[in-house]
């Protein structure tokens, strides 16, 4: 795939790409797509598809009625490897307003929902004073309001890196009141003030660095296809999948999945997946490093 690829100049492997991936994920393409795409003139929205058909004869067949080429029977990927993930990712990305509609290289998205996530209401001006702090390796002045303390109160940070649980944005950082990281909630910043250099290098946080592994199965108790069906759903291979994950985030991750709790507590069907390693540490990954 890569070396009929590898002796042409970006753009125009881009636009390749891109004819591929139309035939591939929505069956056909013309030179219209490519020009509103790209921005190109009709005889380079021409050249491209001769191109394309010159490299790959099997993948584009031109239908008259049409007028677009479709994807030929004997389709086999040639500039770009068909990405299920990345597609939708895409897909929800359009969706949701994240890429604008234009930037996207889908063209006929199918009918598309997803279950609403609330908006956190994440500061603009905060958030640019964490990113600069982050960038001029800084600490930071924060008034933040946790749930273990009736009031906000300022206190000293000096963050490193941004996280993101699945829902909620955090900022990592090194806590000079309780003298550890921990991770802070973008959104129970309410202000920020002074800045000072920190004497805290990001290396020290060893719990963003260290990466553990999960490993997931099927619940043991589901029937032999039920167990088929999960470990295809999880991309299981020999019925178990590793996700490697650092140990900052290990919390959240194992909550996200569902596997912060005895999996005797519901039932297998809900279940569905259990953790092999139970030896799996938390540490500092846990409860204790997050600034409620």
């Amino acid at each position: 795939m890569g070396h009929r690829a590898a002796e042409l100049k970006w753009g125009v492997e881009r636009r390749l790409e891109f004819i591929e991936f139309r035939l591939f994920w929505e069956g056909g393409v013309n030179r219209a797509d490519i020009m509103e795409m790209f921005d190109v003139s009709v005889p380079q929205a021409s050249k491209d598809l001769a191109l394309y058909r010159e490299r790959a004869p099997n993948n584009a067949i031109y239908d008259k009625s049409a007028k677009r080429y479709v994807a030929g029977h004997r389709f086999q990927p040639c500039f770009l490897q068909p990405d299920p993930a990345a597609y939708l990712n895409q897909l929800r990305s359009v969706s949701e307003g994240i890429v604008d509609r234009s930037h996207a290289w889908i063209g006929q998205s199918p009918s598309y929902d997803a279950t609403p996530t609330p908006v956190r209401g994440v500061n603009a001006e905060i958030l640019r004073s964490v990113m600069a702090a982050i960038r001029r390796s800084e600490a930071i002045e924060i008034r933040y309001q946790s749930l273990s303390r009736p009031e906000p109160r300022w206190r000293w940070i000096a963050p490193h890196a941004i996280g993101f649980d699945g829902f909620r944005w955090h900022a990592r950082a090194y806590c000079e009141t309780d003298r550890t990281f921990k991770d802070f909630l973008l959104s129970r910043m309410l202000k920020t003030r002074d800045t000072r250099p920190s004497g805290v290098a990001s290396d020290a946080d060893a719990d963003w660095h260290e990466f553990v592994t999960i490993e997931i199965g099927p619940h043991p108790e589901l029937s032999e296809t039920q167990k088929k069906v999960i470990a295809l759903d999880y991309g299981m291979r020999g019925d178990r999948a590793k996700i490697p994950v650092r140990k900052a985030l290990l919390y959240y991750a194992l909550k996200r999945l569902g596997l912060d709790t005895d999996p005797a507590a519901r039932r297998p069907q809900d279940q569905q997946i259990v953790l092999l390693n139970q030896e799996t540490p938390l540490g500092a990954g846990g409860i204790a490093a997050v600034e409620g």
